[in-house]
């Protein structure tokens, strides 16, 4: 499969929507969101590799542990809110690299591999510095001239993206080609629909694991947050107020939400970059997405109608979740 055409500015039409199209059975976003997180997860063997960060706190690298071909290109993942390499998508995508006797690597945000964090420091949507950090750690692990992709999801696909925009041409030194699916890019749209109406209850189920973090980090570090508030958050915006703009630098949720997005950013990649988005996302709404004019030469928009967040399901039931990945490894395969 190659990768679908993007229109450039001044083009008549609408952005393409790919090859995807959902299965009869399961109609609607949420529906398409909630699903495969009951589906049983591709069984993948990995290795764990804990990699020092260079503030003395710690990254755990989950290295696929099936044979590869010699020199094969390398997938780094960078998964979404409170994902892991346990997350659906991963499980899928790792799959989907082995088959194809690739290598592959899930680069964990700190505090999302099952250890504490060492610093007063989490990550977030913009988080542009630590994904370049992560990449020049992936990259000294393997050979000068390897082929590096790098793939995020979600909140991963929104802070790869930042570093793609602000990395400009020289990202190339790092990697060959990347992807974001399902990525919110403008923040503010979507952090204001997760608190809204039915979304609540993604906010919710983000809110159980990311506040016993935020209140376990102000046992270890006085001072740093507040822990009643934390315990008072009842919405993304509440949380982000009180704990991500606090730990990173900036001013508070608005602040936070507008300073990293990833939009403004996209017509400054120059990297060949599939920006994958579903039009029914729940939390990410389709008014939100970027047209054509907002993007770089470079840059593939697919916006199919359905999928959901993460979705993308296809067959009979209960469905299989292997679109995605191929879709992503074919793009990476591509020549055009």
């Amino acid at each position: 499969m190659s990768s679908q055409p993007r229109e450039r500015a001044g083009d008549a039409g609408r952005v393409p929507t790919g090859s995807y199209r959902s299965p009869a059975w399961l109609p609607g976003g949420h529906a398409q969101t909630i699903w495969p997180y009951f589906l049983r997860r591709p069984r993948v063997e990995s290795r764990r590799e804990i990699v020092q960060t260079p503030d003395g706190d710690e990254w755990a690298f989950d290295w696929l542990a099936a044979d590869a071909e010699h020199d094969a290109p390398l997938v780094v993942l960078f998964h979404g809110l409170e994902g892991s390499a346990d997350s659906h998508y991963a499980r899928w995508l790792l799959r989907a690299i082995a088959d194809r006797r690739w290598r592959g690597v899930v680069a964990h945000f700190r505090g999302c591999a099952g250890a504490p964090n060492r610093t007063a420091r989490a990550y977030h949507s913009g988080d542009h510095e630590e994904v370049d950090a992560m990449l020049q750690a992936v990259r000294a692990r393997v050979e000068a001239d390897a082929t590096v992709f790098a793939c995020g999801v979600s909140l991963g696909g929104s802070a790869l993206l930042n570093w793609l925009g602000r990395r400009g041409a020289t990202a190339v030194s790092t990697i060959s080609r990347a992807a974001a699916v399902c990525a919110p890019i403008d923040l503010m749209a979507c952090g204001l629909a997760i608190d809204r109406g039915a979304n609540r209850i993604y906010a919710r189920n983000f809110l159980q694991t990311l506040k016993p973090k935020a209140l376990a980090m102000a046992a270890r570090f006085p001072g740093t947050l507040d822990p009643q508030r934390i315990r008072e958050a009842n919405s993304m915006w509440a949380f982000d107020d009180v704990v991500t703009s606090r730990l990173h630098g900036f001013e508070g949720t608005a602040d936070y939400w507008t300073r990293a997005s990833s939009k403004p950013w996209l017509a400054s990649i120059r990297l060949p970059t599939l920006v994958l988005n579903a039009r029914n996302d729940p939390f990410v709404p389709a008014g939100s997405l970027p047209g054509p004019y907002d993007v770089a030469a470079a840059v593939v928009l697919e916006q199919p109608a359905e999928g959901g967040h993460m979705g993308f399901l296809t067959g009979r039931p209960p469905g299989r979740l292997d679109w995605l990945p191929q879709r992503v490894l074919a793009f990476f395969a591509s020549e055009s």
